[in-house]
């Protein structure tokens, strides 16, 4: 098995709001700018080092305008000096428009999805899917937005959500389009994807490319059980509302600073130090805020 320097200090990110929960889910989730910046000074405080942002209007709606993302990434720049990493997930947005805010704002990092997937969650209580559609990445998008990230100086952190989209970094790095330092993130869990096993999460990380500065990203409670193989295995990890509102069963977060609290807590029990901003912007070789 395969580990990139267990001792390593582990990088911590925090996924402050994804795209379909809202406050009726759970109250903490962040719609304004003002409320990202609060949700962002709690993680930076608890340990994180850098925030993943889905936009949203400030009534909640998701958003992908150019202001939106400014106005978030302005909010959170003037509270604490926390990395910020913008997604470009979207179904049924065209790249043109994920481009523009990447263009326009300039974040440090930006989410590069990776494949095409299936993308469920079913409901064991119901018997039946809550939500299923197909998240479309074809390679002519991967290159279009990872062609944009590297004009305009951002790292692509590569979101892997099973085993072939992690086969996928390699023809991009044999074609000179990706370059080291390489970021890239092993998504378990989600149905469609690969399934959150620790066996599966060794397999992926076995087949990284060498040097790789990887995290962790798991969902719901199966979240703290694949942190801690994660951490074990070198790598870095991600927690945040995105994925998990809650910190043990019934027991739900007051903030993402509580998620990223019980992450460091949790790491610095395993003997691995928490990665400052200044570590993680030199080890990532990131350009802008």
């Amino acid at each position: 098995m395969r580990t990139e320097n267990p001792d390593r200090p582990a990088m911590i990110t925090c996924a402050l709001s994804g795209v379909v929960a809202n406050r009726a889910q759970c109250p903490a989730i962040p719609y304004t700018p003002e409320e990202y910046a609060a949700e962002a000074v709690r993680a930076y405080e608890a340990g994180a080092s850098a925030v993943h942002i889905h936009a949203r209007k400030p009534t909640g709606e998701p958003s992908f305008e150019v202001e939106d993302y400014r106005n978030i990434r302005d909010a959170i720049v003037a509270a604490c000096p926390v990395i910020i990493n913008f997604s470009t997930g979207a179904v049924g947005v065209s790249v043109e428009k994920r481009v523009a805010y990447l263009e326009a704002v300039k974040p440090a990092v930006a989410a590069l999805n990776m494949g095409s997937m299936n993308y469920a969650k079913f409901s064991k209580s119901r018997g039946d899917f809550v939500f299923d559609f197909v998240f479309a990445n074809p390679i002519s998008e991967i290159r279009a937005l990872l062609g944009a990230m590297t004009a305009a100086g951002i790292r692509p952190e590569c979101e892997c959500f099973d085993l072939g989209h992690v086969g996928t970094l390699t023809p991009l790095i044999e074609m000179g389009l990706l370059g080291p330092p390489f970021q890239v993130s092993l998504i378990l869990g989600v149905l469609g994807g690969i399934p959150g096993t620790v066996s599966n999460l060794c397999h992926m990380v076995d087949q990284l490319p060498v040097g790789s500065d990887w995290e962790l990203i798991a969902l719901s409670l199966d979240q703290w059980r694949l942190l801690s193989a994660g951490a074990a295995l070198g790598g870095n990890v991600r927690v945040g509302l995105e994925d998990n509102f809650y910190l043990s069963p019934g027991e739900m977060a007051r903030s993402n600073g509580d998620l990223v609290a019980k992450a460091a807590r949790m790491l610095r029990d395993m003997g691995r130090p928490i990665a400052t901003v200044a570590e993680c912007r030199e080890r990532l070789a990131l350009v802008h805020a």
